[in-house]
């Protein structure tokens, strides 16, 4: 298939039927873009927010409801017996009211939580006989028998959480942190300064946005202190962002930390849960860093403290006595030339004083153990470990997921702490694990998989990774959603090509039943951006919408550029200063790639992509103008000024300093460069890549008399994508511009 030299490898997605197979027959039911989006989900209800009790007898999680896919309830699964129950019915305790602002903003960057409603998390009582959990805005008590209270005052209540002994309920409301004994009592303020520009108890937004920091508060394991962050926002420039709606516009002055531009000043306190005995941790003589992560010891002595320095390049581990605030320096991790740090969750201090850490030190992100000023390499080799699962002290063995058996697939590890070597894998090869939960010492798991041919399932597991029971087997077989379509599911395929540098890239791509001499257009998706990959060896949560495409007559194809995440810091940091220049590079050798297969349409090319993806977009058109036939690009950032501060100047620095280097990646200076038919997209009420992105582009391209097509959607946000009317009108955009001369 592939022309000389193309370092062409295909891997055919398992148990799929083969390109070329015969036609599926008419009695086929039509999977229409309406059923895509309609409930039930076409991949099956997925339980989310899975968590073991304290005891392990049940494991809960939340589940979306058959009639509506977006609204979920509270289940548990006795894992004895296998038996499943619904704790609480969402809309029987839901009062409907809307969510505050915050808490809107607050989902909006959870990813995996916007434009869902119902319960969508909670929290474990730590004697395993209630649960708390938030509906609506408010806080409730579920008792395993089926029994739900309301607590009273706690209307408004964010970031809610049962305290590690179950002393207390705390929760930030009106941008201070308050507590409310388990027991039963008043819920009361423990700060009162929190008002205008200062808050305790949250996160700031860049630490939601892009340090994956949700939280602003830590309870010690004893429940005696509780380390609080203070922010204030009065540095922040102020931008004022219209959120135009349907029926009006409502105007906020969001103070929003653009690139080059002041952060919030962030300070640490440690504070009993009444707030008396405050004392201010030392987080060094620099205010201009990043609260990265805070964590308290096991035996609650001391606080670890993460530092990051506002040009990303050091990472400081302080100790901090909770006595005194006193800190001192553990280590620093400090980035190669022309690169930064990733932060990572992946890391937990051990009884014995030591710490196991993940570091990318060697170029590859791997394990390590840190103990008195010693380190100890865990693992190694050119594979990258992703997450820290489990440590068992006792038994010396850590659990961990990486991608140790090949870059399209994520699995399950396991290591002998005291004699490091090569790990053992848990799970079966074939798949890619999605998520993975444990309780503390690694006993038992929660293993969610997928692969091309299967949705997302997820089973309990021991700890050798055997299975133990199913807790959503999912099989796409009798009255499963996606049942009816199965039939006419085609394969995805997988390969590589090699960028200008050699360097391999990962693509897949899904094809119509090939007919003999006949070229198909092509539906090339992007994302690119750094932190992601987009090409794994699973069942996407698009699957179904890349099936209807397919069904269409489009070659769904998309490839992994430089730039991206899981290869290695040297994959990773080719964008360094320069972002729109590699990733434009790969995705035009997957584009020339695809122009040289018999099935293809090289004048039949469409470009996709959305957020970094709208950005791509728009620099490979004005790069390479006709080569792609049209190009969609939703809610793109098209300079770089305009995006917040730690994702931005963490790949591009410093804009006061390096102006040229944001010159070079704006997709303003070069906008008349578009030629080909272009349509762009954007939210109204967007808070992350804001509308002046969209409109600046668009007066670009006024000015210098250029046609382009444009959609805007009222009180829709960064996800407004999510929904149907944006497909309908990519695709009416692509009937005319692309798949036109099918007709002649």
């Amino acid at each position: 298939m592939a022309a000389a030299g193309a370092g062409l490898t295909i891997l055919a997605g398992a148990a799929m039927a083969k390109p070329g197979a015969t036609p599926v027959a008419a009695t086929t039911p039509e999977l229409t873009l309406e059923r895509v989006f309609a409930s039930p989900d076409l991949a099956g209800g997925q339980p989310q927010a899975l968590r073991l009790s304290p005891d392990g007898t049940l494991l809960t999680s939340v589940r979306p409801r058959e009639d509506e896919r977006n609204r979920f309830d509270l289940w548990a699964m006795d894992t004895r017996t296998g038996q499943s129950r619904m704790l609480v019915d969402s809309r029987k305790v839901g009062s409907g009211a809307a969510l505050s602002e915050a808490e809107k903003m607050q989902r909006e960057r959870d990813r995996s939580k916007t434009g869902k409603t119902g319960i969508l998390d909670y929290d474990w009582a730590p004697d395993g006989k209630s649960i708390l959990v938030p509906v609506d805005g408010e806080l409730f008590v579920a008792t395993l028998d089926g029994a739900v209270r309301r607590l009273e005052g706690t209307k408004g209540a964010l970031n809610p959480v049962v305290s590690p002994r179950g002393g207390y309920v705390s929760f930030v409301r009106d941008q201070n942190l308050w507590t409310r004994p388990a027991g039963g009592g008043e819920a009361r303020p423990v700060t009162t300064e929190g008002k205008g520009t200062v808050h305790f108890g949250e996160a700031e937004f860049v630490a939601q946005e892009e340090m994956h920091r949700r939280t602003g508060y830590w309870w010690s394991p004893d429940d005696r202190l509780i380390a609080v962050e203070r922010f204030d926002e009065a540095p922040v420039r102020v931008f004022t962002r219209a959120s135009i709606g349907a029926t009006g516009t409502s105007i906020y002055e969001q103070r929003y930390p653009a690139a080059g531009t002041p952060n919030v000043l962030v300070d640490l306190f440690i504070m009993k849960p009444d707030g008396s005995g405050k004392v201010k941790v030392d987080l060094g003589s620099d205010p201009d860093i990043y609260l990265a992560r805070v964590d308290w010891l096991p035996d609650g002595s001391a606080l670890l403290v993460q530092r990051q320095s506002r040009d990303q390049r050091t990472l400081d581990m302080l100790r901090v006595d909770p006595a005194t605030g006193k800190s001192t320096v553990l280590f620093t991790e400090r980035a190669g030339e022309k690169s930064w740090i990733n932060l990572s969750d992946a890391y937990q201090p051990l009884k014995d004083g030591s710490l196991i850490w993940r570091s990318e030190r060697d170029g590859f992100a791997h394990l390590y153990r840190w103990k008195a000023g010693a380190w100890t390499q865990l693992t190694k080799g050119p594979w990258v470990v992703d997450a820290l699962i489990a440590v068992d002290e006792a038994k010396g063995r850590l659990v961990f997921t990486g991608n140790r058996d090949g870059v399209l697939e994520k699995h399950l590890y396991a290591l002998d702490l005291a004699r490091p070597g090569e790990p053992v894998r848990l799970d079966e090869a074939g798949w890619t694990l999605s998520g993975v939960s444990a309780d503390g010492t690694g006993t038992r798991f929660i293993i969610s998989r997928s692969n091309p041919s299967q949705p997302k399932q997820t089973y309990l597991a021991d700890a050798n990774g055997k299975r133990i029971a199913w807790v959503n087997e999912n099989a796409v077989a009798g009255d499963h959603p996606y049942a009816p379509f199965l039939a006419s599911h085609r394969p995805t395929q997988f390969g590589t090509i090699k960028a200008a540098d050699g360097t391999p890239l990962h693509w897949e791509m899904i094809t119509p039943v090939l007919e003999k001499n006949k070229r198909y257009p092509v539906f090339f998706m992007h994302y690119g951006g750094p932190g992601s990959q987009d090409v794994w060896r699973d069942w996407p949560g698009n699957m179904p919408l890349r099936q209807f495409l397919v069904d269409q007559g489009w070659i769904v194809f998309q490839v992994d550029n430089r730039g991206s995440e899981n290869r290695g810091k040297a994959f990773e940091d080719a964008i360094w200063h320069a972002m729109g220049t590699v990733e434009v590079d790969d995705q035009l050798a997957g584009a020339a790639y695809l122009k040289t297969l018999p099935f293809v349409d090289p004048d039949k090319i469409a470009i996709y992509g959305w957020s970094y993806g709208g950005y791509l977009t728009l620099k490979m058109m004005e790069q390479h103008p006709g080569v792609f036939a049209a190009g969609i690009s939703g809610a793109p950032v098209t300079d770089w000024t305009l995006y917040d501060t730690h994702y931005t100047e963490r790949y591009m620095g410093d804009p006061t300093r390096d102006a040229a280097a944001y010159r070079g990646s704006s997709a303003l200076e070069t906008a008349e460069r578009i030629s080909d038919p272009l349509l762009i997209m954007h939210g109204m009420a967007d808070d992350n890549v804001f509308l002046d992105n969209t409109t600046a582009f668009a007066a670009r391209m006024q000015q210098a008399d250029k046609p382009f097509e444009m959609m805007l959607y009222p009180g829709k946000a960064h996800g407004a994508v999510r929904d149907i009317h944006p497909w309908t009108t990519m695709l009416a955009f692509l009937d005319r511009h692309v798949k036109k001369s099918d007709a002649k």
